[in-house]
């Protein structure tokens, strides 16, 4: 009865005002990166209360259903559900099957926020500790699926937070080319990280680069440096 329990709840949580404004902010209008998402309206910490309350009584098959669920609150509290039970055990066996289970169903990962507060809690983690499997994220940044991109660089937050930017400068640099904006964002977002622990890498990387990388790109890397730095980066770019 978890299915029937969670989806009710989530349906008592609705505001359809607060639905029609969430659309509008995701782009949700043909063409757009969110074409075709549902919302209900449902806030973050509402949804995250609900996935706290329910995370041991709800099973993989019951999350599969939420997840392929076209309501956009369905999937996110689904994935929040699984980040719950990826942090509380400590069982490396779980562990992997709650991180199959996600990369299996990456498809309804589909947009910036399911990606954002997920994908470094489960697949950034799991690959930190098991660094032999991280060739998947070599794969998943040539994707043409743009939030497997996204899931590929995001995954690299766990890494940087352990001071390991190899692979978040070498994501980046494929990723310098990419065409969409909320590429651009995540890795310049990921460039500034790893400015915050160490900014000798980030330094050598926009020496190298800076002329390379599309300016939102390059914003979002060097917003924290002092205005004079961040001027002479910006003149370095079209």
């Amino acid at each position: 009865m978890s299915y029937q329990k969670i989806t009710s709840d989530l349906k008592n949580l609705s505001n359809p005002v607060k639905a029609k404004v969430l659309s509008g902010f995701f782009k949700t209008g043909k063409g757009q990166y969110s074409e075709g998402d549902k919302f209900m309206g449902i806030t973050v910490p509402k949804q995250r209360e609900l996935a706290k309350k329910y995370y041991e009584k709800i099973d993989f098959g019951d999350l599969q259903k939420m997840l392929q669920n076209k309501i956009h609150e369905y999937r996110l509290t689904a994935l929040f559900i699984l980040v719950y039970k990826y942090n509380q055990t400590t069982e490396n066996k779980q562990k992997k099957e709650i991180y199959n289970f996600y990369i299996k169903n990456l498809q309804y990962v589909n947009n910036w926020d399911l990606v954002d507060v997920t994908t470094p809690n489960i697949v950034g983690d799991y690959l930190l500790n098991n660094p032999n499997k991280k060739n998947i994220l070599y794969k998943l940044v040539k994707s043409k699926n743009l939030w497997e991109r996204r899931v590929a660089i995001l995954a690299t937050f766990s890494f940087i937070k352990e001071k390991q930017f190899e692979d978040s400068l070498e994501i980046s640099k494929i990723l310098l080319c990419d065409t969409h904006d909320l590429i651009h964002k995540a890795v310049g977002w990921m460039l500034r990280e790893i400015g915050k622990k160490d900014i000798k890498p980030l330094e050598k990387f926009l020496n190298k680069n800076a002329t390379k990388m599309p300016r939102t790109m390059l914003r979002y890397a060097i917003e924290k440096f002092p205005e004079d730095i961040r001027q002479y980066y910006l003149k370095m770019t079209k």
